[in-house]
């Protein structure tokens, strides 16, 4: 059996979202090297809000160098204790880390069939790892591919919450240079995100 034509057609538009939602992941996950730099450096745009913020990026990325941006992300996210920022759900939701949102994002996974890797030691609800998970529902990376009322019902509850703030932090972060530039990517994609979804389900 062709265990690929079991799998429903994505479309073209659909896995552009998925590649820019992994883009993110892998992004806020760690510091970039000099391929994704590179990889980053030659993205293109158009004169919408999110193109105009992916050729801000691609602009930075262009004169960024690893070691600049490993700092840069070390005094973002990692710091002496913390970092500047806390990307969790929890933490922009609540105040605390380790909330009600980390426990309603578990059940989520459970019934959707994500499992966190074993060599991932962060909580669940960091946006590294929602970017990387939206991604893999609409491509249907955990077995099946995501309903649109799934990505929706997805987005709404662990996304479209916070990451809009956590972006526009970002792009405010007084640490910020090229991760400013990925926050205003993310925030403008988010923006796109939640009005599509607002417009299916209506």
């Amino acid at each position: 059996m062709n265990v690929a034509a079991a799998v429903p057609e994505v479309m073209q538009e659909d896995r552009l979202r998925a590649d820019l939602y992994n883009y993110l992941g892998l992004m806020l996950v760690g510091p970039p090297d000099q391929l994704l730099l590179d990889q980053t450096a030659d993205l293109s745009g158009d004169d919408t809000p999110l193109g105009n913020a992916i050729q801000g990026l691609a602009r930075v990325a262009k004169v960024s160098k690893p070691k600049a941006v490993q700092t840069e992300f070390n005094s973002l996210f990692i710091g002496l204790g913390r970092g500047e920022l806390l990307p969790y759900a929890s933490y922009y939701l609540t105040g605390f880390l380790n909330e009600k949102p980390l426990a309603n994002l578990r059940v989520t996974m459970a019934n959707f069939g994500m499992t966190r890797a074993d060599d991932v030691f962060e909580p669940e609800d960091n946006i590294a790892s929602l970017m990387e998970m939206m991604a893999g529902m609409i491509v249907g990376r955990f077995g099946r591919v995501a309903t649109v009322a799934e990505q929706t019902e997805f987005f709404n509850a662990h996304i479209g919450t916070w990451a809009t703030y956590y972006f526009n932090d970002l792009q405010a972060a007084k640490s910020s240079v090229l991760y400013a530039s990925v926050g205003a990517v993310g925030a403008a994609f988010m923006d796109i995100e939640r009005e599509a979804f607002r417009m299916t389900a209506s």
